[in-house]
């Protein structure tokens, strides 16, 4: 059997935490202060989700200086909820 390996991460207010290599990798990917263009051209995957949830400025000027926060904002769509899918997809 396999042994995981330890990492230690910083954690708010210099709190150590630790935890293994597999935990590590499921942290969040993409985050709400990320433009929409950079998401798509990173994930390709991810039009499908944009696209379920009525987020059409995939391909419009607006993406390459609009975050997810401020497209969902202005569509009226949960962005925790956005983020969750975005991030399965990947």
């Amino acid at each position: 059997m396999k042994k995981e390996k330890k990492v230690t991460l910083k954690v708010k207010k210099s709190v150590k935490k630790t935890t293994s290599k597999k935990a590590v990798k499921k942290t969040k990917k993409i985050t709400k202060d990320m433009t929409i263009s950079d998401v798509v051209k990173k994930y390709p995957q991810t039009m499908e989700v944009f696209f379920n949830y009525e987020l059409h400025c995939v391909g419009c000027f607006a993406a390459e200086f609009e975050t997810i926060e401020m497209g969902a904002e202005v569509h009226g769509i949960n962005v925790e909820h956005l983020l969750y899918d975005l991030n399965k997809k990947i």
